[in-house]
């Protein structure tokens, strides 16, 4: 999947401090800044591919991946454009 503008999107993240981009690549993500129950957080957007989208519908799952050791409070959601 790859990230895609909104337009609700306010901000845009680039690659964190010290981040080695020779060796990974990290691109600029744009995001929007909200609150969800009254907890600051931000959103991202994803667009799958048709391959992505033939896996998902075929019963495919959606794996995010956190560069670390922990995993941050996060949720995954479906988002009507």
């Amino acid at each position: 999947m790859r990230p895609t503008q909104h337009q609700t999107n306010n901000r845009v993240l680039g690659a964190p401090e010290g981040w080695k981009q020779g060796e990974t690549p990290c691109g600029a993500l744009p995001i929007t800044d909200a609150q969800q129950d009254g907890v600051n957080c931000v959103i991202s957007f994803w667009r799958p591919d048709a391959s992505e989208l033939a896996l998902l519908n075929a019963g495919g799952l959606v794996a995010l991946s956190i560069v670390g050791r922990t995993m941050p409070s996060a949720s995954v959601n479906a988002w009507k454009e």
